[in-house]
């Protein structure tokens, strides 16, 4: 076992210096480079190790010093927090000089890329992992025990969505993006837990899909399975609506959903609504996971869907033990974003989706 993972931070805006800050406090993690093409956010980020007992560390400024990082004997891991254009080749470029890669939402922004990043993967042998921090959502986990359980019967449609009014939003480059985008530019936060509860590349995967796209850019994208089961996936950061992810299971003995207001119908139950529903649920979260959510809560981290997503990560590092999510998971989810602009181009005509993991999600 070893005692610490290196890592090299590239892009250190606000993501990265949040995730800069919350790697203080998880055991067995040590930032020992940085880099951005920015030299202010570099030293920034050296202030904020500074600030917390740490040496300042090698910092990698331009256009193309994070090849020298990601080049560095002294990085095991390389975390990227860049623009979503630049993804993918940073990743590829960091396994194939030996390190794992860890990679913020979306992984890719195409099918050519997907198949680059899974290529890559298989050729070096090493771990990339997209940082889905939805995945570890309380009511997520609760339902995912619920699910392992039995209690939903056969898990007949599920709906997710990021819907989150950010026409304010700082960071211009991602609204923009966003805007001009015909399909679903974001769609790993609805769709990730929901292959996660429908066992998605694990006995079952995504064969097509439809979308659609209306006024101010809102899309909704309707998924199928290979066994026959459906997906709704919407999108809407252009207007006022409420901040949702939806978060629908639908099963043949039971409902679930979160947003607006936690629901919660089992087979010959009574409903439980809001407190009463959260409560049922938590009380199914996998009790490792549990234990790392609450040390986030006692150390006052800002999210602790993200520390326990790097707390899990660095521990299977640490343990070389399998990641919470793969490759094939990275690019599956990502690759809607190509995709449903595809089918919108084509008047909402059904797309394939790729088997990225060639036949072996049986």
């Amino acid at each position: 076992m070893r005692h610490s993972i290196r890592i090299g931070l590239i892009g250190l805006g606000q993501r990265g210096l949040a995730t800069l800050t919350r790697y203080a406090v998880i055991e067995g993690a040590e930032i020992t480079a940085l880099g951005d093409l920015s030299a202010e956010a570099v030293e920034n980020a050296q202030q904020i190790l500074s600030s917390q007992g740490h040496k300042r560390v090698p910092g990698y400024v331009g256009e193309s010093q994070w090849r020298k990082l990601c080049e560095s004997p002294n990085v095991d891991l390389v975390y990227l927090c860049t623009d979503w254009s630049s993804h993918t080749r940073m990743a590829v470029f960091a396994m194939q000089k030996g390190k794992n890669v860890v990679i913020e939402v979306p992984a890719a922004m195409s099918v050519d890329e997907c198949w680059a990043l899974v290529n890559t993967t298989e050729e070096t042998q090493r771990q990339c992992m997209m940082l889905e921090n939805c995945c570890y959502d309380v009511f997520h986990l609760g339902i995912m025990g619920m699910v392992e359980k039995g209690m939903f019967g056969t898990i007949t449609h599920c709906e997710g969505a990021y819907i989150h009014d950010l026409r304010h939003l700082e960071s211009r480059w991602r609204t923009e993006s966003t805007q001009h985008h015909m399909g679903n530019p974001y769609p790993t936060h609805g769709l990730g837990p929901i292959c996660q509860l429908m066992g998605i590349n694990h006995g079952d995967r995504l064969i097509s899909l439809v979308s659609m796209t209306g006024l101010n850019n809102i899309n909704n994208t309707l998924i199928r399975t290979e066994l026959g089961r459906s997906i709704l996936l919407q999108f809407d950061d252009h207007t006022p609506r409420p901040y949702s992810r939806i978060q629908t299971i639908c099963g043949t003995d039971g409902y679930a959903q979160k947003y607006p207001q936690p629901i919660l119908q089992l087979e010959g139950k009574e409903p439980l609504y809001n407190t009463q529903a959260e409560e049922f649920i938590y009380s199914f979260q996998n009790k490792k996971i549990k234990r790392i959510i609450e040390e986030g809560i006692t150390l006052g981290v800002e999210n602790t869907m993200n520390y326990t997503m790097d707390r899990r990560l660095i521990d299977a590092l640490l343990n070389d033990t399998p990641l919470d999510m793969n490759i094939y998971d990275a690019v599956l989810w990502s690759c809607v974003t190509e995709l449903s602009a595809q089918s919108v181009a084509l008047g909402n005509q059904p797309v394939e989706i790729p088997d990225f993991t060639r036949g072996n999600w049986h």
